[in-house]
């Protein structure tokens, strides 16, 4: 099977037994839906990311420069060194040092200011590629959101986003730079040492090359595969902590604690393991890297005494040589880890691309249509389902909304109402139908200008961790205080706000938990007035709250809705008196269309759920 076209993991609910996670597979796993890598050519990957750089390219041969200054500089000092305190046992005049004194400290200031020098531009050019493949990966996953991401967990995202961009770092720093600059030392060290004598540059370049190539293919082949899974044993781990911290208060409710917790410790020992087999190829790759070198300055110290009892070398070289071809395996160091650096860069970009090469349910048109003349909404037999094989979440939907009417759509779960919403902000595309905006239809405006047009107020509010300003500058961030303190007022909140000791700084918590959940509706009230959108939609932005907080947001609502173009999507059917018409859905068709009292004198759908819900009223 070919390694690049694999089943994608994800970790089992945490409903599973022991005994099931331990059978799901590698660390616990279950198969998850499939993603296929087979289009991600080695080659091909390594070309585009190749192409990360591209940006800093001119910055590129600088870089390798001062990193090959750098190594010669501790080669010379090493050789100046070594040759100074040789020529210096013969005692000779003073002046005939003067050259190497001044030689090691040239060489020791330059050594410190090329290391700084060569640190400074490496990480400039990794932390500029790892900056851009952040925003260009948030960039990706924005118009994916939500009908390309299905098959993915928070955590797996966020294990993309954060820890696979960050081992990206290690191609350029531990892949692509040591072999360029190991090449232009070896090159200039042969040389070198072939001014002396063949052989010794022969010697040497044997030892070189066992460090830079054999040593490196040898631990390959050791710890094959060991980047690449600690990387998915990672992905694993963040999945399961964030899935375990987002649903912690459920965990515990049902007492799962424990073995959610024997779960968490199953896939760290795991990812510790590999770890651990990580660093330990790290500490071989330092040993044989250290053995070459010893071997060289063995091989050249050996190789070069017959040369100096020849008179072919004079003696106080000898020990210049041995160490130069000693210091020089400096370059070489880096490169035992390189091809297991080069595997994992290789894993974690697959993972970023098959995400960046996904392309989004919605696309731009082709040439962008004008505004629209009105806000007035168009279905005609709007058909849709959610994957191929499922069955229609809506089939056949006509309906008309006139700019600034009122209309709520009404039905019991899984009727359609939800997908109706996602399509009308494009979410998704629908396959067969149409539905028209102010005359034009939908598809032709971008999701982007679509969206400036519609305002949402859900039942979910998101709230950011951060104050109640900028949660409600989320709606227009270019909204004076004024504005603000005016939209909150009509939604019924600036009272409350000012009241607290911040006032509109006031952080409001994670997903808003320092509010109540009517504070938290009205916040999201008073966002949608913020932005002004010609267009609302409430998606049951009332359900969960009791009756008098209920009470207080409605009327906030009905403000809210003056003059706008709106939907109200819901499952409760009071407070619908006002609405201009009401749809009814049922698996995914309308099955009833009309005013309230209308409806309430037909026998059907509607009338069967409004006395439901009288019933169940005490």
């Amino acid at each position: 099977m070919d390694p690049l076209t694999r089943q994608d993991t994800l970790p089992p609910p945490l409903s599973a037994s022991p005994a099931a996670r331990e059978n799901a597979g590698p660390g616990g796993h279950r198969p998850g839906p499939r993603v296929s890598y087979s289009k991600f050519h080695p080659a091909g990957t390594f070309a585009r990311l190749l192409g990360l750089i591209t940006p800093a390219w001119q910055a590129v041969p600088g870089a390798i420069m001062l990193g090959s200054s750098t190594i010669a500089s501790n080669i010379g000092l090493m050789a100046t060194a070594a040759f100074l305190i040789a020529s210096a046992a013969l005692h000779p005049p003073a002046g005939k040092l003067m050259l190497a004194i001044v030689g090691v400290r040239f060489f020791g200031i330059t050594r410190a200011v090329c290391r700084y020098l060569e640190r400074y531009v490496n990480h400039s050019i990794t932390l500029g590629i790892l900056g851009r493949l952040r925003v260009a990966f948030y960039r990706t996953l924005e118009p994916l959101f939500p009908a390309g991401l299905p098959g993915y967990h928070s955590g797996d995202l966020l294990s993309r986003a954060v820890a696979d961009v960050a081992t990206l770092e290690n191609f350029y720093l531990r892949v692509l730079n040591p072999p360029l600059v190991a090449l232009a030392v070896a090159a200039g060290v042969f040389l070198f040492l072939a001014s002396f004598g063949r052989t010794l540059a022969l010697a040497w370049l044997g030892a070189f090359l066992a460090a830079g190539v054999i040593f490196p293919l040898g631990l390959t082949i050791a710890g094959r595969g060991v980047l690449r899974r600690q990387g998915e044993a990672r992905a694993a781990l963040n999945t399961a902590l964030v899935d375990t911290v987002q649903g912690l208060a459920d965990i515990l409710a049902f007492d799962h604690g424990r073995g959610q917790q024997e779960y968490i410790a199953t896939l760290d020992r795991e990812y510790l393991r590999l770890q651990g087999r990580a660093a330990g190829l790290n500490g071989l790759a330092a040993a044989l890297t250290g053995l070459a070198g010893n071997l060289a300055l063995w091989a050249v110290l050996v190789l070069a005494i017959p040369l100096v009892n020849r008179g072919q070398i004079d003696g106080v070289y000898l020990a210049m040589l041995a160490l130069t071809a000693a210091a020089a395996l400096e370059a070489a160091l880096p490169l035992p880890m390189l091809f297991p650096h080069l595997e994992g860069s290789l894993a974690a970009a697959r993972r970023l691309f098959a995400l960046s090469d996904a392309r989004p349910a919605a696309g731009d048109p082709p040439s962008p249509v004008p505004r629209p003349r009105d806000f007035s909404l168009q279905v005609k037999g709007l058909r849709f389902r959610y994957g191929p094989g499922e069955p229609p979440a809506l089939d056949g939907i006509d309906f008309t909304v006139p700019s600034g009417a009122r209309i709520a759509i009404v039905g019991p779960s899984g009727a359609g109402k939800s997908t109706l919403v996602n399509l009308l902000l494009r979410f998704w595309d629908y396959e067969e139908g149409a539905i028209f905006l102010g005359g034009y239809d939908l598809k032709a405006y971008p999701p982007e200008e679509l969206r400036r047009f519609i305002g949402v107020v859900a039942q979910p509010t998101h709230l950011f961790h951060t104050t109640i300003a900028e949660n409600l500058l989320l709606a227009r961030p270019d909204a004076t205080r004024e504005e603000m303190e005016r939209a909150a007022r009509e939604a019924r909140l600036h009272e409350f706000i000012h009241g607290l000791p911040l006032g509109y700084d006031t952080l409001v918590g994670e997903e808003g938990l320092k509010l109540s959940g009517g504070q938290r509706q009205r916040l999201a009230i008073a966002r949608a007035l913020l932005k002004n959108a010609p267009i609302l939609i409430l998606d049951e932005a009332t359900t969960g709250l009791d009756a008098v907080t209920e009470r207080e947001v409605m009327d906030s609502i009905r403000h809210l809705m003056e003059g706008r173009t709106t939907l109200v999507i819901t499952h409760r059917l009071a407070g619908l008196e006002d609405m201009d018409k009401i749809l009814v859905l049922d698996k995914g068709r309308v099955v009833q269309q009309g005013r309230h009292a209308e409806l309430l004198r037909q026998e059907g759908l509607y009338r069967h759920l409004w006395q439901l819900q009288q019933e169940a009223l005490p």
